[in-house]
């Protein structure tokens, strides 16, 4: 399945969280300019399964994860260089996620 042919919001993140594979995950990190590394993989995995399991991740929940399984510290700034749309926006848009309703970064 394309993306074309998935249903998106206006924001373009998928409405059905079920239509996303990493075919639709390659399309939407190209359309948003990224071409992806395994860390922004990893991010991406990260916050889909954080959202399925019904808990939404922030920027700093994300760094502190990604941190504990890359075993070093990582700061902001390498964050929105991985997403600069902002990690955890473009982490779910990318994950097939639906749209953050929080506002800010934490």
């Amino acid at each position: 399945m394309a993306l074309e042919s998935i249903e998106r919001t206006e924001n373009g993140y998928l409405v059905n969280a079920t239509d996303w594979n990493e075919e639709i995950a390659k399309e939407l990190f190209a359309e948003e300019g990224i071409e992806p590394t395994q860390d922004q993989w990893d991010v991406v995995h990260y916050v889909r399964e954080e959202t399925l399991s019904d808990n939404e991740p922030n920027e700093r929940t994300i760094m502190k994860a990604m941190g504990k399984k890359w075993g070093r510290k990582l700061t902001s700034k390498e964050m929105y260089e991985m997403f600069p749309g902002m990690p955890s926006k473009q982490g779910l848009k990318i994950g097939g996620c639906p749209q953050s309703t929080r506002k800010g970064g934490y």
